[in-house]
């Protein structure tokens, strides 16, 4: 076997060398046409963010926007606004991960909470999300948070439930799978410092450290991407070129082995600097004004 031969099985991506960035462009805009699994919805515009109410004519712009790309649409939070996601995901003949975001909040839990069950009931919640990262952000604690799925998973028996976080996480609660339907996974290479070469034959890593804890229970990769721009992370270096690779290579693995995966994301977020700096601002395919981003 030769060197490259032996790179290229190393890090288990295509090989894009000798490519243009039109090249890569055109391409990006063939496996768009092709259909993606599932996308993260982004219902913000600029100068907006969480606690802003969403309108309802908003959600269906943005989302009859991406809608002819993907099959699922993944929502964040059952309240605000973002409880009209779910149903025009359903107008529009896209399936639906709908989430309850969960905090330090007690009464917007609540209303979370409430929020989903009633979705779900009213037809519009094809996987329920019971909070988002609240281990790995230490929000709640895994007695509150496993009391909540339950309550969901009693009054919803007939839809999957589970609990989305990082996928080592997983591994450390054996508790938590036990309590899910399905395990729902973030992995994102970027985070970790990952360079672009390596990065898919990571995410794989991730997602099978996610498929060992789940045990006989299905995977679904529910966020992962890659910033157009913004400052590096370790070897993790954000650009529209190795923007649109990541999203090649994540497209291409998830038809090839139906690989169930949410993409972050579908507009870009201004407001996400705060918590991300800048880089929080540039995880979409379209940009803040809807926008294809890479043409």
């Amino acid at each position: 076997m030769s060197s490259r031969q032996y790179q290229n099985l190393f890090l288990a991506g295509p090989d894009y060398t000798g490519h243009s960035l039109d090249d890569l462009k055109a391409r990006h805009h063939q496996a768009l046409l092709n259909g993606m699994h599932g996308l993260c919805f982004s219902a913000y515009v600029e100068g907006q963010g969480p606690g802003f109410i969403l309108p309802y004519d908003q959600v269906r712009r943005r989302m009859e926007v991406i809608s002819p790309f993907c099959r699922w649409v993944r929502s964040f939070s059952c309240i605000e606004g973002n409880e009209l996601i779910p149903k025009v995901a359903h107008e529009l003949g896209l399936k639906t991960l709908v989430g309850a975001w969960l905090g330090k909040d007690e009464e917007k839990n609540e209303q979370e909470i409430e929020g989903l069950i009633e979705l779900a009931k009213a037809g519009y919640v094809d996987v329920a999300a019971v909070g988002n990262e609240v281990l790995y952000r230490k929000d709640l604690t895994k007695e509150q948070l496993l009391a909540y799925m339950r309550r969901v998973k009693e009054a919803l028996p007939d839809i999957p439930v589970g609990y989305v976080d990082a996928y080592y996480e997983f591994s450390r609660h054996p508790d938590i799978v036990a309590h899910s339907d399905v395990v729902l996974a973030n992995c994102y290479p970027f985070w970790e410092g990952c360079q672009i070469e390596y990065s898919l034959m990571y995410m794989k890593q991730m997602y099978y450290q996610a498929k060992a804890a789940a045990g006989d229970k299905p995977v679904i990769i529910t966020e992962t991407g890659w910033p157009s721009q913004g400052q590096a992370l370790g070897g993790a270096v954000p650009s529209t070129e190795n923007a649109i690779k990541y999203f090649l290579n994540t497209q291409q693995w998830s038809r090839e082995e139906n690989i169930e995966i949410f993409y972050f994301s579908s507009f870009d977020e201004s407001w996400k600097v705060g918590a991300e700096g800048d880089v929080g601002a540039y995880w979409g395919i379209w940009d803040k004004d809807e926008q294809l981003k890479f043409v």
